[in-house]
């Protein structure tokens, strides 16, 4: 039993979106975590997700899902909203692992949100009577996660008095894509879609995992008395404490390295088309390309043909 657990401490975490948003999520894991390994599915020849069907993206995410389980990993983590909000059930059937998505860590923490650094020093923190009964919360995400209603729905089990906005914002990922945070159309665009918020909310969820790369932009369109939450963030925090709760952390690198970066070569990238594209967004959200970086193809167990075949289609390209 003893070395069974310190295998499985051993192990890395498996984390899969659906392209190059997902690395925002693993350089806050990363952050919290820096005794872990970790392995990263990009599923870039399926992207997006947001215009698929439920079951579509359910055979999506399973298959991603069982691609990473087949490498050995501890604990997976859905970076993907889309996949978090509608396929959370079905990976979580398909393993025998701790599975974690990034909309309930995002919402939980935008309802524990306290006051504002901005609030703090102007000496206006928040009393518990309005974190209690006056919690005016927006989110902003994609079409395809707006749409689900996922985000309202988890905040609202956490404070069902909570006043929801949720509003979408497409052209945030391609600006985020192109590295384009810090130019004048990225501050156009934000106060466009952002500057009623100023006045209708105090706490932001960026439920997208490419929005963190313009949090400055961002902040500036709500004004610095909104607290912004990162769902990415939250997920780290979550998964540091299950981690931990399970006796699944690792308690030290073990490689002899002195030292952990980002895109280490203790880090296994995947990507299912365009890995070149996927190593230059790569550089532009977290500074540096991946050092191990693989094209893969994911075949899942497909119904149609299965009648023909006496076993599933295994997994290719490990």
């Amino acid at each position: 039993m003893l070395a069974s657990t310190a295998l499985n401490q051993n192990l890395p975490i498996g984390i899969f979106d659906s392209g190059v948003g997902g690395l925002t999520v693993y350089r806050a894991l990363h952050e919290h975590l820096p005794n872990e390994r970790f392995v990263y599915l990009g599923d870039t020849a399926r992207v997006p997700y947001g215009t698929k069907s439920l079951a579509t993206v359910e055979r999506y995410a399973v298959e991603n899902a069982q691609f990473l389980a087949a490498r050995g990993i501890k604990l997976l983590v859905v970076a993907c909203n889309t996949a978090s909000a509608l396929a959370l059930p079905a990976i979580r059937k398909s393993l025998n692992i701790e599975v974690v998505g990034v909309i309930g860590p995002g919402a939980r923490a935008a309802v524990a949100a306290e006051s504002t650094d901005a609030e703090m020093r102007a000496g206006r923190p928040r009393s518990q009577h309005q974190l209690a009964s006056l919690r005016r919360i927006g989110v902003i995400a994609t079409e395809s996660t707006v749409q689900s209603g996922a985000y309202t729905a988890a905040i609202h089990r956490a404070d069902p008095g909570a006043v929801v906005t949720e509003r979408a914002c497409p052209l945030f990922v391609p600006l985020a894509e192109e590295g384009w945070a810090d130019k004048d159309v990225a501050h156009m665009i934000a106060a466009a879609y952002l500057k009623d918020f100023r006045s209708t909310i105090d706490t932001l969820v960026m439920g997208c995992t490419h929005y963190p790369i313009l949090r400055d932009v961002i902040q500036e369109s709500v004004g610095e008395d909104v607290k912004l939450i990162d769902s990415g963030e939250a997920t780290a925090v979550e998964v540091k404490a299950l981690l931990k709760d399970k006796g699944l952390a690792r308690l030290a690198p073990g490689t002899g390295a002195l030292e952990r970066h980002l895109c280490d070569d203790l880090d296994h990238f995947y990507v299912t088309d365009a890995a070149e594209r996927f190593a230059r967004v790569a550089e532009r959200f977290l500074g540096t390309k991946p050092a191990r970086l693989e094209a893969v193809e994911v075949w899942g167990y497909d119904e149609l043909r299965s009648s023909s075949m006496s076993e599933p289609p295994a997994v290719a390209g490990g």
